[in-house]
């Protein structure tokens, strides 16, 4: 039998692995239990790096992607983050750790739900779950200092580079199809936006409107 400090250990062995060298980013990921945002058939592979299926037809994302993200996205203590596709809350518990304020939504009302009651769980208190429309983001507590998308857009949604602050980073995945996704980083700097290329991904897609869940 594996024990908990062996388990932990792989864990953050195998993130290192992947890439994921940020010490908070780390630090985040090792507080944060992925085991308690898996239930059910795939409880057993929770410590495993790959995306899992969650309710609604949608995933976790495997554990080294949420860090390479994370660490992207390089969230300071006083920041305000906007998480576009809430999931299980696996992301934005990970996200907690690192911000000052977390706003996490979701188009699927029944995650919102059961994130809600998990992050709840953890005693995490500095998150806000709320159902929408992620296309559109959350301009009434815009501008955000860092924007995470955990959903594929066919390019960077205009209103949620309208709602990033100056200095301001935003991670999404960009793609035209599930088969060629590609993870870009885009910084809000005083002369415009600049675009980074991270690595090649596969996400769910980014949709508009309410889930009639």
């Amino acid at each position: 039998m594996t024990t908990e400090a062996e388990r932990k250990m792989q864990f953050l062995f195998a993130l290192r692995s992947k890439g994921v060298t940020d010490q908070r980013t780390l630090g985040a990921m090792e507080k944060v239990d992925r085991g308690d945002f898996v239930r059910g058939h795939f409880e057993d592979r929770a410590y495993d790096d790959m995306p899992l299926p969650i309710s609604c037809g949608q995933t976790i994302s495997q554990p080294s992607v949420v860090g390479l993200m994370t660490q992207a996205l390089n969230v300071q203590p006083r920041d305000k983050v906007l998480e576009v596709g809430t999931g299980s809350g696996y992301q934005a518990a990970v996200l907690s750790h690192l911000a000052r304020r977390v706003y996490t939504m979701d188009r699927h009302r029944v995650l919102i739900r059961e994130a809600e009651k998990r992050l709840a769980a953890q005693n995490i208190t500095n998150v806000t779950v709320m159902a929408g429309d992620g296309c559109f983001g959350m301009p009434e507590q815009a501008p955000f200092d860092r924007i995470l998308v955990t959903a594929a857009a066919e390019d960077p949604p205009g209103p949620l580079l309208a709602q990033l602050k100056e200095g301001g980073i935003m991670v999404v995945p960009v793609g035209q199809s599930d088969a060629v996704q590609s993870l870009i980083k885009v910084t809000r700097g005083p002369d415009g936006l600049h675009y980074d290329e991270l690595l090649p991904v596969r996400f769910v897609p980014l949709l508009e409107g309410m889930a009639t869940d």
